[in-house]
């Protein structure tokens, strides 16, 4: 009877040992916890991005007023029957 004491302790032991400093215990579950909770994180940023980008995309496809805010803006481009003012800061 006392061996199997002895024998049940040391399984116990062994196993407790195992949970909490193997390589599938506890600090390896809370490291993929914190991998977890960043790739989350990154994700999120990337599913704005690609909301954002794929907002743009519909703006571009479906109406002309994105397109012309951008060749004015990034490409300087004016209508024929306008006239391009560029106004400057007065020195002082």
């Amino acid at each position: 009877m006392r061996w199997i004491t002895f024998a049940l302790a040391a399984l116990l032991v062994l196993v407790q040992g195992e949970l909490w400093f193997g390589k599938v215990g506890v600090p390896h579950m809370v490291e993929m916890q914190r991998k977890l909770a960043a790739q989350k994180a990154t994700n999120d940023t990337a599913r704005r991005r690609n909301e954002q980008l794929t907002a743009e995309v519909n703006d571009l496809k479906e109406g002309l007023e994105m397109v012309e805010e951008k060749a004015r803006v990034e490409l300087g481009m004016i209508k024929a029957d306008e006239i391009f003012v560029q106004l400057s800061q007065a020195k002082r």
